[in-house]
């Protein structure tokens, strides 16, 4: 990257972290992925508080991305297959609110493009049912615990990652695989 390009932020949630973060960090353009939790009511949460399904957070990623590699539509694109956009506060046996879909837009902009996409993705029938994804303006980002950084990369062996972690990226590498990092692919 090049000291003039500018770099953008996205923040989305599709269920557990862990999954998300693991497949932006393979996409050309990305150039920086930190789990957190966003859309709630108390500050500076821990883990244990999000899962205890009283803070109003969700698990999220927050994404530094090259716009000119990579757009926040493509971006987004990208979003709606890493997870089922359409069941709300569930993404397979994780059940509660902090395993909600949402956008997080930053900007009147990025709520246009998720709204744009949103459309699309509803038109193309992608998913069976219609979408539940929360879009939300601007919110308060709080970087999850240290462990659950690039949690997969970390953990490959651990159960959960061998059994829903690395499908979800095997399909993600597949579709996606020209506009993957080199070593990624």
């Amino acid at each position: 990257m090049s000291q003039t390009q500018t770099l953008e932020t996205a923040i989305l949630g599709g269920g557990c972290f862990w999954c998300i973060d693991a497949a932006y960090r393979q996409l050309q353009g990305v150039e920086e992925v930190l789990s957190g939790y966003a859309g709630g009511h108390v500050e500076n949460p821990s883990y244990e508080e999000v899962c205890g399904k009283r803070t109003g957070h969700a698990e999220v990623v927050r994404i530094r991305f090259d716009p000119a590699v990579l757009s926040y539509a493509d971006l987004l694109r990208v979003f709606f297959t890493l997870h089922d956009p359409t069941t709300k506060d569930r993404q397979g046996a994780d059940i509660g609110p902090q395993y909600r879909s949402i956008i997080i837009a930053q900007d009147e902009s990025q709520a246009e493009t998720a709204r744009q996409v949103m459309a699309e993705i509803e038109a193309e029938k992608l998913w069976p049912a219609p979408l539940v994804t929360e879009l939300t303006g601007p919110a308060r980002f709080w970087v999850a615990e240290p462990e659950h950084q690039d949690y997969f990369a970390r953990n490959p062996w651990a159960g959960y990652c061998r059994v829903v972690v690395a499908p979800k990226l095997a399909k993600f590498r597949q579709r996606f695989a020209p506009r993957l990092k080199s070593q990624a692919a």
